[in-house]
């Protein structure tokens, strides 16, 4: 929502205003690219944990090995597979919540 507020005072729109698709498609992919790579640390770190061929002496002592044995990369392994997988998806569920959003204003009024 912020970034949409952003984008409608950036480029002069109304609050009420439906934007077209592209805007609602590059807000939707920006949203989760980030959300994505704030959290995907922790995905890593869950998954080694669930791994049981690995033995961990828990969470923090993934953190220490995958920093000192791969660095911080090792946190986003595998972040741009999960990125084609998920984005898409997100997309267009934003898009079409936006849309039934829009369409549910208009015709209530």
């Amino acid at each position: 929502e912020k970034m949409k507020e952003y984008y409608y005072t950036r480029n002069s729109y109304k609050q009420d205003e439906k934007l077209g698709v592209l805007p609602y498609i590059a807000l939707s992919a920006s949203s989760k690219v980030l959300a994505v790579s704030l959290t995907y640390p922790y995905q890593v770190v869950r998954s080694r944990l669930q791994d049981a061929s690995c033995k961990y002496n828990g969470a923090w002592d993934i953190v220490l090995r995958t920093m000192k044995n791969e660095g911080w990369r090792g946190f986003f392994k595998g972040i741009v597979p999960n990125l084609i997988r998920v984005t898409p998806a997100c997309c267009i569920t934003f898009v079409c919540y936006e849309n039934v959003m829009h369409y549910l204003k208009v015709y209530k009024t």
